[in-house]
């Protein structure tokens, strides 16, 4: 308990204080601890232009062409900068905040986003690497009832309303994230999101500081081989090893779905990260992810995060939780205006 608490108050002590990273060159070899280890500390910026699955129009094609990948670049750039210069539009109740019909962001505007500007170094057509058709294997049929069943109780639902009837326990798929207890991309396993997509890692010989700037979620992840409680937590319970140069970080007890997956996981995932420091400016952060009672085999995804000089801001996700109120009484109102229409 008392190594526990030591390890909170050494987490609190670093966060609290900006970690601003000196420039370093790309081309020079990837740094040491002063005790030997492979040194991942610092910010990582873990943002992509690259999609998650590989489209399904774009059938076995693994890899983009220089020119197809500049060309998505530009685009990115174009589009960025059209909605930056677009005419004011007052906000309307309803529909989505994240996203509008013509594909443009909702109630959030355009600032707030930052979902890259470039496609990974390999120019794959998908995080994905195993499968190799690039795309998240299909559903036990369990899993599927148990999605369709959702789906069907939510039709008609918008992503951050309650389903009908419902409270906090029933916002749906994305509720763990709509309550600010886990963010959409701080996992584990980490994946590229709409915005805050960065993490700090700090090491010691022992142990292994994740800190996610998105709901600054963190892990104190030992090193010693030392066997976890098995206590269920929403983040799991991580061990580490080094196999060479590689971190291998190893998650399991959960206590039931997480925000990774649009929160299709259960209890039963098992998450495998590892942190490889390629280069200076390159930290190469590969996943498997196993949940047998969800995935019909285990898949794999890449994400080649970059050096960022910059420091981790505070993250405030609705304080107070005022968010809540003002959800479950709208979702009050429409339902009683609802009923009245009916009768």
């Amino acid at each position: 308990m008392v190594h526990r608490f030591l390890a909170l108050v050494f987490v609190a002590a670093i966060a609290l204080t900006p970690f601003v990273a000196a420039a370093q060159p790309a081309d020079a070899e990837a740094p040491r601890t002063a005790w030997g280890a492979p040194d991942l500390q610092g910010v990582w910026d873990f943002r992509s232009l690259t999609p998650l699955e590989r489209p399904e129009e774009l059938g076995d094609k693994a890899f983009l062409t220089e020119e197809e990948a500049a060309a998505l670049e530009q685009e990115a750039v174009q589009r960025n900068d059209a909605l930056l210069n677009r005419p004011a539009e007052d906000a309307t109740a309803g529909g989505s905040v994240d996203v509008r019909e013509d594909g443009s962001p909702g109630f959030y505007n355009n600032f707030w986003l930052d979902g890259g500007t470039s496609t990974v170094d390999s120019r794959r057509t998908s995080l994905i690497t195993d499968p190799p058709n690039g795309r998240i294997p299909p559903m036990t049929s369990a899993a599927a009832k148990r999605q369709a069943a959702v789906a069907m109780e939510r039709r008609g639902v918008a992503t951050h309303e309650p389903t009908p009837g419902g409270w906090i326990h029933d916002l749906g798929p994305a509720g763990l994230q709509l309550r600010c207890i886990t963010g959409f991309n701080s996992g584990p396993p980490m994946t590229p999101g709409f915005y805050n997509q960065n993490v700090q890692i700090f090491q010691t010989p022992d142990e292994v500081v994740l800190l996610n700037e998105m709901n600054h979620n963190f892990r104190v992840v030992p090193l010693d081989g030392r066997d976890t409680p098995g206590l269920a937590q929403w983040t799991g319970s991580s061990t580490a090893n080094w196999d060479g140069d590689t971190l291998v970080v190893e998650t399991r007890d959960f206590l039931r779905e997480t925000s990774f997956a649009f929160g299709v996981t259960t209890k039963h995932l098992h998450v495998v990260e590892r942190f490889t420091r390629v280069s200076q400016d390159t930290l190469q952060y590969e996943v498997t992810v196993d949940d047998p009672t969800v995935w019909q085999q285990p898949w794999s995804y890449e994400v080649p995060m970059k050096w960022n000089d910059q420091p981790l801001y505070e993250y405030a996700c609705h304080e107070g939780n005022y968010g809540l109120t003002n959800i479950l009484a709208g979702a009050r109102v429409a339902e009683a205006a609802a009923e009245s229409s009916e009768q």
